[in-house]
């Protein structure tokens, strides 16, 4: 997920609970499985951005009691449109509770304030890694359609995606590429991005140069590295502050850039078939 994104998630998704924490055995897996019933769950409850997305993508809409209010915000999801005339709720235990959902869905995060009231109710939950690769999302998409009561969806949902990537080529032949965000973070290896850099044929910059996961790099030493390309959010395209005028700082000049939008990178779904095929094609066309 870039950096972008959990800071956006941090001021705007409240509720993005922290269901794995301090052993909630109340939201593992395992709860999902002997709690659920053997009907397809009816008050479904999605507790972040990422969740979101697979909800939206796998149950019906009937199905969907509550949404994040990220969801509906289309620089964050690449599901937006579909949430029109879906609940999105504000964030408090007592939205939810009062929901009464037969299913909640969503990662862990950090922290929560309403975890400690939510985690002794026991609702019949689903916990989704935030997937650093393909594969991994593969994985996310059939834990969400087998919990929602539809994993055919899920198979067929991963049959067109395997399908679009098909044949997509290694178009970077080797060239170096650096995710380059606001206030100068780089992302690295073992991530999403680092994913679909490989699909592409690229060689992720910060791998290069033994960065972490995240890191940031000046102006001055992204002009020594002088990668390739720089990846983008589209987003920073528009000078709004001072972090989107950092990424337009002449030093960068003659770097040239791909724009790839956020919302189709911050989350491991559907939408990667989209990042992987942007990607390629503007790879090409530089």
């Amino acid at each position: 997920m870039a950096l972008t994104a959990y800071l956006r998630c941090g001021k705007l998704a409240v509720f993005a609970l922290a269901i794995g924490l301090g052993g909630a055995a109340a939201w593992s897996s395992a709860a999902i499985l002997a709690q659920r019933p053997k009907t397809a769950p009816q008050r479904i409850v999605s507790l972040n951005l990422c969740a979101d997305q697979l909800v939206l993508a796998l149950a019906d809409r009937g199905q969907i009691a509550g949404l994040t209010r990220n969801a509906a915000d289309p620089q964050m999801s690449a599901a937006a449109s579909a949430t029109r005339g879906l609940p999105i709720l504000r964030g408090s235990a007592e939205e939810i509770m009062a929901i009464d959902p037969d299913l909640v869905i969503g990662m862990p995060a950090r922290r929560s304030p309403a975890i400690a009231v939510l985690k002794s109710r026991k609702y019949p939950a689903l916990d989704i890694k935030s997937p650093s690769s393909y594969p991994a999302i593969l994985v996310s998409i059939r834990e969400v359609a087998k919990a929602v009561g539809h994993p055919e969806r899920g198979e067929a949902l991963i049959a067109r995606m395997n399908r679009d990537l098909a044949g997509l080529p290694k178009a970077g032949g080797g060239k170096v590429a650096a995710y380059y965000q606001r206030r100068g973070y780089m992302t690295g290896t073992g991530t999403l991005i680092d994913d679909l850099m490989t699909r592409a044929g690229l060689v992720n910059l910060a791998g290069k140069l033994g960065k972490p996961a995240l890191s940031q790099m000046s102006l001055e030493e992204m002009a020594a590295a002088r990668p390739d390309f720089l990846i983008v959010d589209t987003a920073t395209d528009k000078i709004v502050d001072q972090g989107t005028e950092m990424m337009h700082h002449p030093v960068l000049e003659g770097i040239p850039r791909i724009g790839i939008p956020q919302a189709w990178t911050v989350c491991g779904g559907p939408a990667y078939v989209k990042a992987a095929r942007a990607l390629s094609a503007k790879v090409i066309a530089r």
